[in-house]
C-alpha cells in the first residue's frame, strides 16, 4: 500500500482495530497511531480505496458442519455424522440453486437467508445466516480471504474452514 493507492502521506498505513471496529492510521516510523487522517491526505483518494480494499464487509453464510469439523455439532444435531465428502456434496446442491435462484434475477439475499435459516449449522441460521459487519483477522484465514474478495451481492464458491463447509454471500 503507497501513498498514490491510499492517498496518504508517507509512510502513514490504513490499518483497522478490532476493539473500535473502525479504520484508523499508523506511522511505523515513530509507531504512533491516531484516528484522524494525518495531515497532508488525499481525502478523495483514501475514500476512493477504502471503498476498493475494504477494512470490513458483511456477510450472510450458510455452513455445513462434518464429523470432522472443529466441534461436530449443532442446533439441528448434537452430534454430526456425516463425512466432508457429504457435506459438500450437499452444499454444492444448495449452491446451484443459489445460482438458479441468481439467474432469474430473484432476491438472492431474501432466497439466501430462507435457505440459510432452513439448513445452516451456524448459530447465524436464527439471523438467516447474517454474520454482521466484520473486519480482518476476525474470520478463520479461508473464509476471510474468501468474504473480502467477493463484491456486493456476490457469492462464493464452496469455502472449506474448520468449522466445516460454508457459502458466503457478500451483502456490505
Amino acid at each position: 500500500m503507497n501513498e498514490e493507492e491510499t492517498g496518504l502521506p508517507v509512510p502513514w498505513q490504513v490499518k483497522y482495530s478490532k476493539s473500535k471496529k473502525r479504520e484508523y492510521f499508523f506511522q511505523p516510523e515513530t509507531k504512533s497511531s491516531q484516528w484522524e487522517e494525518p495531515e497532508g491526505t488525499d481525502h478523495e483518494k483514501l475514500k476512493s480505496y477504502l471503498k476498493e480494499h475494504p477494512m470490513r464487509v458483511r456477510c450472510l453464510h450458510l455452513l455445513i458442519k462434518h464429523r470432522d469439523s472443529r466441534r461436530a455439532a449443532s442446533h439441528r444435531e448434537p452430534k454430526i455424522t456425516i463425512s466432508k465428502e457429504d457435506a459438500i456434496k450437499e452444499l454444492k446442491d444448495l449452491h446451484d440453486k443459489l445460482k438458479d435462484i441468481e439467474t432469474t434475477h430473484k432476491d438472492i439475499k431474501t432466497e439466501f437467508g430462507k435457505m440459510a435459516h432452513e439448513r445452516s449449522d451456524c448459530s447465524s441460521f436464527k439471523r438467516n445466516g447474517d454474520l454482521g459487519w466484520f473486519g480482518r483477522g476476525e474470520m478463520q484465514p479461508s473464509f476471510e480471504k474468501a468474504a473480502f474478495n467477493l463484491k456486493v451481492n456476490e457469492m462464493s464458491d464452496i469455502v472449506e474452514t474448520d468449522s466445516g463447509v460454508h457459502i458466503i454471500l457478500r451483502i456490505s
